[in-house]
């Protein structure tokens, strides 16, 4: 018992920190699920919807790579505060439009491209913030601690989003995540007191020096680099993923908003009880090992029980499969990065490390869009009643996504195949 007070003593700053800015992204994420089923509804266009996360992610990895720079450069706490600020006036504005009833899909391109931009520059400082109100020995224990949050929030967003949207409609959701944003806003502005240990002559050092010392960090350091390239890999098939899985949830025989609510419960369950096991676990002998087998298994379950599955308890076993071991995986990821690279260098490792991995995203997100409008469901919509497309995948709408999960599936296994023998990401075990 006086362990875990001491524990928490010496963690009361990040604590107090994490929990505030999780509630916050409770907000935000009921936001992006509403809106999600929303511009569904009045499209049916996975493309169309696809391209909320696009105009979301460009300007996040367009931008990235000089974000870090500027993040090493400025105050930690203000930069986060005044990021924060312009995405909840962002959402102002969508609130003001819905309640006018004037929004439209483009309107939401532009300012996810707002918030993405917004994103861009908070994150890596963030991420430093992290390091600097946390003693090193409980690196491992806070990746689990980050998951704990995000799948908590992955269990309660469709729940808490659909019923708040079916007794007051989408402006309350809305207003919902203004409330989270105030609340984790003030609790940050005179609750926390974040170290500031930036040198002069970091802080007068230009842009484009800063960002040139970042890439050759990953330049020198070739482990970080393709361990990197194996996460960008990663994102492609997984952003793919995304783009297909509400377009087969809402539109396949069987499915619906109420199943895409339920498949995603699963996952938020799942990722929390893999979150637990995460923060509790103790270091690995092998960190690469955790985590070149964590995304093989996942890869190798849930794409092929979506793309045969027909009945939502096949697909929750699918989430379940696929998501149990991505806390563990992304824990020993994340302690691999604090503990390899230097406090004073992570502001700009992590935004060229975020241009890197994270390009692949809007790329995927688009390519799944388009392939299953203009591909996949073409296709399975020319077959007869007898092919064995059909036989295999069903008919009707949403079976080309449910085809696509199938091609996702071998695409996921041969990426983590191809860099489980990169042996300069197994020299971060020496």
């Amino acid at each position: 018992m006086k362990n875990l007070i001491h524990t928490i003593h010496e963690m009361k700053t990040f604590l107090l920190l994490w929990s505030t800015q999780s509630f916050s992204g409770l907000g935000s994420a009921m936001t992006s699920y509403a809106l999600v089923i929303w511009s569904y509804s009045q499209r049916g266009s996975a493309l169309m919807t696809a391209l909320l996360m696009v105009s979301s992610y460009a300007p996040y990895v367009l931008l990235s790579i000089f974000a870090g720079a500027l993040s090493d450069r400025w105050n930690k706490k203000r930069t986060m505060l005044v990021c924060d600020s312009m995405a909840a006036l962002t959402t102002v504005v969508m609130l003001l439009l819905l309640r006018n009833d004037a929004l439209q899909i483009w309107h939401l391109y532009v300012i996810n491209g707002i918030n993405g931009l917004m994103n861009t520059v908070q994150q890596p400082a963030s991420e430093v913030a992290t390091t600097r109100v946390l003693p090193e020995k409980y690196y491992q224990r806070v990746g689990g601690l980050k998951y704990f949050s995000s799948s908590l929030n992955s269990v309660m967003t469709p729940i808490i989003a659909t019923a708040v949207m079916g007794m007051a409609g989408m402006g309350a959701v809305v207003a919902f995540d203004l409330f989270t944003f105030f609340t984790a806003f003030l609790v940050l502005a005179f609750g926390i007191r974040i170290p500031e240990h930036t040198k002069e002559a970091e802080a007068h050092e230009k842009l484009l020096v800063s960002t040139k010392k970042g890439l050759a960090y990953l330049k020198k350091e070739q482990g970080i680099f393709h361990l990197i390239l194996f996460l960008a890999s990663i994102n492609l098939v997984a952003s793919i993923y995304d783009a297909a899985f509400p377009a087969m949830m809402l539109s396949r025989n069987g499915g619906s908003e109420k199943v895409l609510g339920l498949v995603n419960t699963v996952i938020g369950i799942t990722t929390f009880s893999g979150s637990l096991l995460a923060a509790f676990l103790k270091a690995p002998k092998s960190r690469v090992r955790v985590i070149c087998g964590c995304l093989l298994f996942s890869m190798s379950t849930e794409n092929f029980l979506l793309a045969f599955g027909r009945t939502p308890l096949v697909w929750c076993l699918g989430g379940f499969l696929g998501w149990i071991f991505i806390p563990l995986m992304s824990t020993n990821l994340d302690a691999i990065l604090r503990l390899h690279v230097p406090l004073e260098m992570q502001g700009r490792v992590y935004s060229v490390r975020n241009s890197l991995q994270f390009f692949t995203i809007p790329i995927g997100y688009f390519l799944g869009g388009f392939l299953v409008d203009q591909v996949f469901e073409p296709v399975m919509a020319a077959q007869s009643r007898g092919s064995l497309l059909v036989k295999l995948f069903g008919c009707g709408k949403g079976s080309g996504a449910a085809f696509l999960f199938l091609i996702l599936a071998f695409a996921g296994i041969g990426v983590c195949l191809y860099f489980q023998r990169d042996r300069q990401i197994w020299k971060l075990e020496e």
